[in-house]
């Protein structure tokens, strides 16, 4: 028996997955399963693998326009995630998704190459959120037990991009689902 939440989960991408993953040439669960799916190459830990299939899963949870980061709108999409997903997940995977967004600005700052790595929509979106961090927010970050899961689940989700790229099904992951849920 499949677990409602995981239930609500495979309807929200059913029936919101298929709009424009922010300027992309991906939708909203193409970016999901890819983000997912290299994760479960990377040999991820299941916390991490469901972590970098919901990451944006604040992206599905809100009402704005598909492309409200283009009109500078900020929609947040880390915290509603993490808001919906505490009640459900335990924190090894709502943690990472909590910290994805800060740990591109942190990347930023700490890894030469990485911004010019970066899609044209995800330099856009990082101005407003915050833009490259300073180095009291490096070591803030750092604090956070998650903050290594965050990067690696930052990478990935990078890379989440690739409208050529085969994955598994979204019922192939419901193990994963399953086994981080809450007690």
């Amino acid at each position: 028996m499949v677990h409602p939440v995981t239930q609500q989960i495979i309807h929200l991408f059913e029936t919101k997955g298929g709009s424009m993953y922010g300027g992309e040439a991906v939708t909203q669960l193409e970016h999901a399963l890819q983000a997912a799916y290299l994760a479960k190459l990377g040999n991820a830990k299941h916390s991490l693998i469901v972590a970098s299939l919901l990451h944006d899963v604040g992206h599905l949870l809100h009402d704005l326009p598909e492309m409200a980061s283009d009109n500078g709108i900020d929609d947040v999409h880390e915290e509603l995630a993490g808001n919906f997903l505490t009640k459900y997940f335990t924190d090894d995977v709502v943690e990472p998704v909590k910290l994805h967004v800060q740990a591109k600005r942190f990347l930023c700052a700490t890894e030469p190459d990485y911004y010019e790595s970066l899609s044209q929509p995800s330099k856009t979106s990082l101005e407003f959120q915050g833009g490259i961090m300073n180095d009291e927010e490096i070591e803030n970050f750092k604090t956070n037990p998650f903050y290594l899961d965050a990067i690696s689940l930052r990478k990935w989700d990078d890379l989440a991009k690739d409208p050529d790229f085969v994955t598994p099904h979204l019922v192939d992951f419901i193990t994963s689902l399953e086994l981080t849920l809450k007690k």
